[in-house]
């Protein structure tokens, strides 16, 4: 699901649910394709997750988040605003 809330200052919460059991990475990526942080790398159990990401040392600006699940992967975009 899209990140909430969206545009964002300084804390924003990603919602997914997963199938199965599955590894996944979460990153958050600048508009140089840098990566800021990763908030998931570890095997999680089926079912909804939700992760925050805090942006408090972040300029306003555009942000991707990409999570992969498995063979699934997506990408979507947030938006810091201060």
């Amino acid at each position: 699901a899209q990140n909430y809330p969206n545009p964002f200052n300084p804390s924003t919460t990603i919602h997914f649910s997963l199938p199965q059991r599955e590894w996944v990475t979460l990153k958050v990526f600048n508009l140089g394709g840098q990566t800021i942080a990763t908030l998931v790398h570890d095997i999680l159990e089926a079912g909804d997750h939700a992760v925050s990401f805090n942006s408090k040392h972040l300029p306003s600006g555009i942000y991707f988040y990409a999570i992969q699940a498995g063979a699934w992967q997506q990408t979507r975009k947030a938006i810091l605003v201060r």
